[in-house]
């Protein structure tokens, strides 16, 4: 079971020897911020976790249950840390962070006229926690230095988070104390995981691809991609991937004839869209809270309504208001004129490969500016039009010369979301 420890140097071997202390004002409470421990911390970890919610406050929130790892968010991204705050003995605060190497831009070959990525060390900062008893005391403000520290330490060039435009406490902390920009606005896309599957279109053929064949597919058509990570062969071979899968028209290609991702890119049909599922559910569960006896009653009454007539197909909401799972689709890009109509058959193969497992919705997220984006089933009040991506430049030395300062490019179409950091 991997650490996450094997590329930490500096900081991180300081915190070892002797804990980080500091006196906040108004209060002069003593806090300590250090790294987590999953022998004494995870249980003080996940009950701050319970008390958190994902998003603004007022509102239906998500909660989230972490099955007993604290880690299992960044546990399988190539470089990790998890720093908890603490008082006294009480843990009061956490945030989680990683750093990979990913496509900030692009430019031309030397060799000729095709395009190539330019690739930057991105860190990613996400499950910032603090206690609603110990808010306002300067503690996320300390947890975001401190692991921007140690995102320095191990090189990393650029760091970012996300939140909902809406949470502006967390954004005010991000843009106005800690210099970080608005960068880009893409959204999550979640869609209801019926009682019953969906038909597939017979026009379309849906294929799954062997890890090596869809890491070839995704280098040659996606690589210079947005946040494009550079060890995508990591995600697509790792455990809590799900598949690949190829959606073309009926009669290019069929499962039994599929001669190769090569064979397919030197002749590709007119039109194709592939995706790829990564299974959250394994991971950690969500709860929604804060809904009415009337709310929750008429999600039951379509569910029981869908149970009795499954014939009609009626879309029905899941129990969202107990732990459930969900499906992750990254990867989703395709081309040609009929390329929405292969998204649309994948979604619906990726429905029922949901509802199969348990889940009880399946979620994406893709640039705002996503010409695909249509094509993609959502139910509005389960998603985020908008998700708030802030950037920060960390340092001086740059491998990304000719992109220039990315915090100030202007957007692309596509951007490719890491499944490891959802």
């Amino acid at each position: 079971m991997r650490t996450g420890r094997d590329n930490r140097t500096g900081l991180v071997d300081m915190m070892r020897g002797e804990e980080l202390a500091f006196a906040f004002s108004p209060t002069m409470v003593e806090v300590t911020v250090r790294e987590f421990d999953p022998n004494k911390d995870s249980e003080g970890v996940e009950a701050v976790e319970r008390i958190c919610e994902v998003g603004p406050s007022g509102k239906l929130s998500l909660f989230t249950d972490l099955h007993g790892d604290p880690i299992c968010r960044v546990r399988n991204s190539p470089t990790f840390l998890m720093l908890v705050a603490e008082i006294g003995q009480e843990t009061v605060g956490m945030i989680r962070g990683c750093i990979k190497t990913v496509t900030c831009g692009k430019k031309l070959h030397r060799h000729g006229s095709k395009q190539v990525p330019i690739y930057t060390k991105l860190a990613y900062i996400l499950g910032l926690r603090v206690s609603p008893h110990h808010r306002r005391m300067g503690i996320g403000l300390k947890l975001v230095q401190r692991v921007e520290e140690w995102f320095r330490e191990n090189g990393a060039e650029y760091a970012y988070m996300a939140t909902e435009k809406d949470n502006v406490a967390s954004v005010k902390l991000f843009t106005d104390k800690c210099g970080y920009s608005k960068f880009r606005t893409p959204s999550i896309l979640v869609n209801p995981v019926f009682g019953h599957p969906l038909r597939t279109s017979s026009k379309v053929t849906i294929i799954r691809l062997a890890p090596n064949d869809a890491e070839l597919l995704y280098r040659t058509k996606f690589a210079t991609t947005e946040f494009f990570p550079r060890d995508v062969d990591s995600v697509l071979n790792n455990n809590l991937s799900l598949g690949t899968f190829l959606a073309v028209p009926r009669g290019s290609y069929r499962p039994d004839t599929w001669p190769g991702a090569p064979h397919f890119l030197a002749d590709p049909p007119s039109s194709w869209a592939l995706l790829s599922v990564w299974n959250c559910k394994d991971v950690f569960t969500l709860q929604v809270r804060g809904a009415s006896r009337v709310k929750k009653t008429l999600a039951k009454t379509t569910r029981l309504l869908d149970r009795a007539l499954p014939w009609l197909r009626l879309p029905s909401i899941p129990n969202l208001f107990q732990p459930f799972g969900f499906h992750f689709l990254y990867g989703l890009g395709g081309e040609g004129p009929q390329a929405q109509k292969m998204v649309r058959a994948l979604c619906a193969f990726a429905h029922n490969l949901a509802k199969d497992r348990g889940c009880q919705v399946v979620a994406t997220e893709v640039s705002s500016q996503e010409p695909l984006r249509c094509a993609i089933p959502h139910w509005k009040i389960l998603s985020c039009e908008e998700d708030l991506w802030c950037m920060k430049r960390l340092g001086e030395d740059y491998s990304d010369g000719s992109v220039g300062d990315w915090t100030k490019s202007p957007p692309g179409f596509s951007i490719f979301v890491d499944p490891r950091e959802f």
